[in-house]
């Protein structure tokens, strides 16, 4: 299997199953002098961590990170990047193959099982194997390196739509994103979304989800007019975490619906002599370079395929049967998705700042 890297300059490669002995990765590109520890990754990693609540996968996982190489301590005792590959580890502690025995010789609808035994004659039936969302965590732990590349710039997401029900963008409140488990940034639309969630998951069902990423003080001019767009990548980042199914910038797929006057982004100057933007319908991109409004950025999760409620299917023999998927699996896969966005984000930034860095030198 190839294409388990992504990025430019800023290279991500990451290795490892889900119910195998652990999964990593490997981080090449990262500018030397910059002080690094596993105290700087966790935290982020626990933002993602499985089992915290009824609404996530009871997956009993610590994710515990460490720091294989690319880091080295001096006389002082900082621990500084070395300009080399960054190895990160997690190991696998609470797998459960057992759970998937009945159903390893069927095809989970809305699963990878079928193409991927079409592309490869074999496949991992224990969680999904690599095309588990297991992966994601080493998405994370790149991501917080990243984001000590990014010096001044601030990434955050919030999970704006659970199933068919939105937020009310009126109570936005960034600091409500930590203090519930929907990574909601509106309190009542939380408590709404955990009455009907409860129901989901008691029927043996799942929901979708829509995540909004917003990246501020990001520099304009990162990102190249033609094939390297910024939100080219952005897009491509963001397709690429699994379970996505649609992505949008700034108004997205709204911006069809506009006259060109309610679309175009005013500018007027301000006493500085620098340009201010009126509004952010484009999401903080222009021709595929940052403008330095914030990148807003939102993608859609489909419902998790995991589900108890019995789907017709047929098994790897050609038969049609019936399939009841048992096992731990999170209701609404996008909750846990909000960490991942965030990590894609920074790791496309980190990526374009050293690109920009390159061609036209500064920051």
């Amino acid at each position: 299997m190839s294409h388990n890297t992504f990025g430019h300059l800023f290279r991500l490669t990451t290795w490892g199953e889900s119910h195998g002995p652990a999964i990593g990765c490997v981080i090449d590109g990262c500018p030397p002098g910059i002080p690094l520890t596993e105290e700087d990754i966790q935290p982020w990693l626990d933002r993602r961590r499985p089992g915290q609540s009824r609404y996530t996968t009871q997956r009993q996982e610590a994710d515990q990170v460490r720091i294989m190489s690319g880091v080295f301590a001096g006389d002082d005792g900082v621990r500084l990047t070395t300009g080399t590959p960054i190895a990160l580890q997690i190991e696998n502690v609470d797998q459960r193959s057992k759970d998937y025995g009945e159903i390893k010789d069927k095809f989970r609808p809305g699963h990878a099982d079928y193409t991927y035994l079409a592309k490869y004659g074999i496949r991992d039936y224990r969680g999904g194997g690599r095309s588990s969302a297991r992966e994601t965590a080493m998405r994370v732990a790149a991501g917080a390196v990243a984001r000590k590349v990014l010096a001044g710039m601030t990434i955050r997401g919030a999970l704006v739509q659970l199933g068919p029900h939105e937020i009310d963008r009126g109570n936005w409140d960034w600091d409500e994103v930590d203090r519930n488990p929907f990574f909601a940034p509106d309190a009542e639309a939380a408590a709404r979304w955990a009455d009907y969630l409860d129901g989901v998951r008691k029927a043996g069902s799942s929901a979708g989800a829509v995540i909004e990423i917003v990246a501020e003080g990001v520099p304009p001019g990162l990102g190249a007019p033609l094939y390297g767009k910024l939100d080219q990548d952005i897009a491509a980042a963001f397709m690429s975490i699994n379970a996505v199914k649609g992505v949008e910038i700034g108004a997205g797929f709204a911006a069809a619906a506009l006259s060109g006057e309610e679309n175009a982004d005013e500018m007027r100057m301000r006493p500085d002599g620098t340009p201010e933007f009126l509004s952010n319908k484009a999401g903080g991109v222009l021709g595929g370079l940052s403008t330095g409004q914030p990148i807003v950025a939102r993608f859609a999760v489909k419902p998790t395929s995991s589900i108890l409620k019995p789907r017709q299917t047929v098994d790897a023999t050609g038969q049609e049967t019936e399939i009841v998927t048992k096992g731990r699996h999170d209701p609404c896969v996008g909750i846990r998705a909000v960490p991942v966005g965030e990590a894609m984000m920074a790791l496309v930034l980190a990526d374009h700042l050293l690109r920009h860095r390159a061609q036209c030198g500064g920051t």
